[in-house]
């Protein structure tokens, strides 16, 4: 298949790799030292000890690219409107396009059938919308750990896990199709015809951990060993639970189970974390603007979550990491 991947951090290189390496026709739109480094050496990939590079077509414009069968879009969400912006050139008639991110997506509302409702902190103005309708979509929830330790090179840590399904749970051959692709290409890959509650068990997660790695400049394991991060995370996640059962979507998994998932991959700096470090604009709205506009729609009251969005915010901004999503 033709796939392009937009986005060529350390998800989007790994996805890149893997589809490469198993044949398909693969472009990836980079850009900055990224670009250049893919450019000299190819798409380098460290995984179990091994590491190999594959020549991929990668370009910063993707006029360069064409109309695809997929479009794999591995942004993080302050940068959506840029694809909004570009993406067009990429989008035949049956293209998909998978959107492979941390957080709320834009089109959250639409897969619970309240098409008259959209999130203004994720997609203002219904740009995104516009650009890649809801029909076209694929969500894809990323259960693995990989970081960019260099330009041009991706390490892939831990895990192999996608969840795929289309919104609303009414999955298609689109599905299907992009579902083998990645599991020729190594990844563990489930479908789901509730993806909207997939997203949202990893939005716990996602909400409690990542801002607060970035504020103590901790790793995943010392958050949780410490007691009383690990209840104001805790805390967090049941605002996050009760914001979205009051919209329709039951996460129906306990706060301390969820941590589990974390506990088992260890010592394991988050993408925020790993931003900060890189200095990095922050995926501080995508996380956190998006869930606290839902809670506002909804009529919950989350100050835990609104009080570490203020604190991470403003942390960002102190540093100019902080890239509104507009």
């Amino acid at each position: 298949m033709k796939i392009c991947v937009y986005g060529a951090g350390a998800i989007g290189g790994l996805m890149a790799a893997w589809l490469a390496r198993a044949g398909h026709e693969v472009s990836l739109v980079a850009r900055g030292a990224q670009l250049d480094a893919i450019g000299r050496h190819g798409l380098r990939v460290r995984s179990q000890g091994k590491t190999e590079s594959l020549r991929i077509k990668a370009d910063a414009n993707p006029a360069a690219f064409g109309a695809q069968d997929y479009v794999l879009v591995t942004v993080k969400a302050q940068n959506l409107t840029d694809v909004a912006d570009s993406i067009a050139p990429l989008l035949g008639t049956d293209t998909s396009v998978v959107t492979a991110m941390n957080g709320v997506p834009w089109w959250f509302f639409h897969g619970l059938k309240r098409r008259d409702e959209r999130l203004e902190s994720l997609d203002p103005g219904g740009k995104l919308s516009r650009a890649i309708p809801t029909a076209r979509v694929v969500g894809c929830v990323i259960h693995l750990a990989a970081s960019t330790p260099e330009p041009g090179l991706v390490s892939h840590n831990m895990g192999a896990r996608l969840i795929l399904g289309e919104p609303g749970g009414e999955n298609t051959a689109r599905t299907g199709r992009i579902a083998d692709a990645l599991t020729s290409a190594g990844f563990e890959v489930v479908t789901s015809k509730t993806i909207e509650k997939e997203f949202w068990v990893k939005l716990l997660g996602n909400v409690s951990f990542n801002p607060v790695s970035a504020l103590t400049v901790s790793t995943a394991d010392r958050l949780i060993a410490d007691p009383l991060v690990k209840a104001y995370m805790v805390g967090i996640m049941r605002e996050v639970l009760a914001i979205g059962r009051a919209v329709g979507v039951d996460a129906a998994i306990d706060p301390e189970a969820r941590i589990d998932m974390a506990r088992v991959l260890g010592k394991f700096k988050t993408s925020t974390l790993q931003d900060l470090e890189a200095g990095k604009p922050l995926e501080v709205d995508g996380l956190l603007a998006g869930t606290l506009e839902i809670a506002e729609k909804a009529g919950v009251a989350a100050p835990l979550t609104q009080s570490l969005f203020g604190l991470v915010r403003t942390r960002a901004q102190s540093t100019g990491q902080y890239k509104k999503s507009a």
